[in-house]
């Protein structure tokens, strides 16, 4: 019994840990893949690198944007946010 009582911080760390860390992950992850999916032609996104692109049309795996007078494949992976989505956060910031 007192074996059993021994582990039992090491349970409630490692539930902690979980709760406070892998979900959270795990649900930003849900969200930007959904993010990611629902892009079509004429959304503006940030990439990583902080370049704003216009995308022109998605494929299996990379998205086809328009940076600046050229156009360039672009991961999913590499796409940070839509700017329409930085619009609606910053009209809330600005009226209060």
């Amino acid at each position: 019994m007192e074996s059993l009582l021994s582990f039992l911080p090491l349970v409630v760390l490692i539930l902690v840990f979980y709760f406070l860390v892998f979900r959270p992950q795990q649900q930003q992850r849900k969200r930007h893949a959904e993010m990611v999916t629902t892009l079509k032609r004429g959304d503006k996104v940030i990439t990583n690198g902080g370049f704003v692109c216009e995308v022109i049309k998605q494929e299996e795996k990379f998205i086809m944007v328009r940076l600046g007078d050229s156009q360039v494949r672009l991961s999913k992976d590499y796409v940070a946010y839509k700017i329409d989505d930085i619009s609606e956060s910053d009209d809330s910031v600005e009226k209060n």
